[in-house]
């Protein structure tokens, strides 16, 4: 069991909304807007059943952007919301799914929902933290167990509830929850990875964020940011010895084919957040907009069991294509990756924050 942070504070930082430059107009915006699909104009598919991924015979559908394809179970769970939004809306309201960030990537998207020229949008923890630095200690390596964990925290209003309006008065984004990524782990060319001294030197993909940065350095590898659609090549020439990520998406991006050695360090338990206009949310009636708000949990819940199972099926997929998997001892990376994520925190409400997620843990165990 951990107890409560008692670690040394740095100077404060700001917490007041979105950083520097978050609101600078983009490309997309007066074509998106232009389009009848999206925004205000989604009326218009309804009863339309041409509409690949969107609910019909609604008075309006909702538009949703998605950064990952049709086969993720991501989509699936967002066209199951749409159609679970319109049944407890009596037809007022559907959802259609855009993926592939076929709206723009997640930085437009960001304020393309915030200007309401599209309703919807899935983002990053890291691309939330772009838009405020009060979200950090939701993604910091060590602060959730599971996914389950992670789950009951997000659900939790006494917890989140005042952190997912946080973006409304400046922004007009209300965020209602997400998809969890499961828990990420390594993978590497050469292995078994079973200490910190078998990391020397390795060059492992990182998003370019502080908190993979500090961490791949701290267990031991040489940080390489990369964009994540030049992984497969980096790995297969070598510029790459490993990267990180979950079961699913190393699997369904085929990076077994180059690093067959996967470790699981479940160094973090990552988060994608479904984004909302405040605006729609605030023009639909009260009975609508808390039909979506229940809708949209139940999904989500829904959402952790998927992703137990896809895991399971990964796994199983990875054990069948000769994936050599390792499990090390939990004292070698665990304390490690603690301290990396404790490390990054130095406002007194980051700590407190992640006190209280932590203490949601031990509730669960009890």
């Amino acid at each position: 069991m951990r107890t409560p942070t008692s670690r040394r504070r740095g100077a404060p930082r700001s917490l007041a909304g979105p950083r520097p430059g978050a609101r600078e107009g983009v490309g997309r915006r007066g074509f998106l807007k232009s389009l009848p699909v999206l925004g205000a104009g989604t009326a218009l598919l309804g009863g339309c059943a041409s509409q690949e991924g969107a609910v019909t015979g609604v008075d309006r559908v909702l538009s949703i952007s998605l950064g990952q394809a049709e086969s993720h179970p991501s989509y699936g769970s967002l066209v199951s919301f749409g159609e679970r939004l319109a049944e407890a809306t009596d037809g007022r309201y559907g959802a259609r799914v855009y993926a592939n960030n076929s709206l723009g990537d997640q930085q437009e998207t960001v304020q393309l929902v915030s200007d309401g020229a599209i309703d919807m949008a899935v983002i990053s923890g890291t691309q939330i933290e772009n838009s405020s630095p009060r979200f950090l200690p939701m993604n910091v390596p060590g602060v959730f167990d599971d996914i389950d964990h992670q789950n009951r925290v997000m659900l939790d209003q006494s917890i989140v509830g005042e952190l997912f309006a946080s973006l409304e008065p400046q922004m007009r984004l209300t965020v209602l929850g997400g998809y969890s990524q499961g828990g990420r782990h390594l993978y590497t060319a050469q292995g078994p990875i079973e200490s910190v001294e078998d990391m020397a030197g390795l060059k492992i993909r990182v998003q370019e964020s502080e908190i993979f940065l500090r961490l791949i350095s701290d267990i031991g590898g040489v940080p390489t940011p990369m964009a994540y659609s030049e992984v497969y090549t980096g790995l297969q020439a070598g510029v790459l010895d490993g990267a990180e990520n979950n079961e699913i998406s190393y699997v369904t991006q085929r990076h077994y084919e180059v690093a067959g050695h996967f470790t699981l360090t479940n160094h973090l338990i990552g988060f994608d957040f479904l984004l909302a206009s405040t605006d729609l949310l605030e023009e639909m009636d009260e009975q609508d907009s808390e039909a979506l708000r229940e809708a949209w949990a139940e999904t989500q819940s829904e959402f952790v069991e998927i992703w137990k199972q896809e895991t399971e099926k990964a796994t199983q997929d990875m054990l069948d294509r000769g994936v050599v998997i390792t499990q090390p001892e939990p004292e070698v990376f665990a304390p490690i990756i603690e301290e990396a994520g404790l490390s990054i925190l130095e406002h007194p409400d980051d700590l407190a924050l992640y006190d209280a997620i932590r203490a949601a843990s031990e509730e669960g165990d009890a």
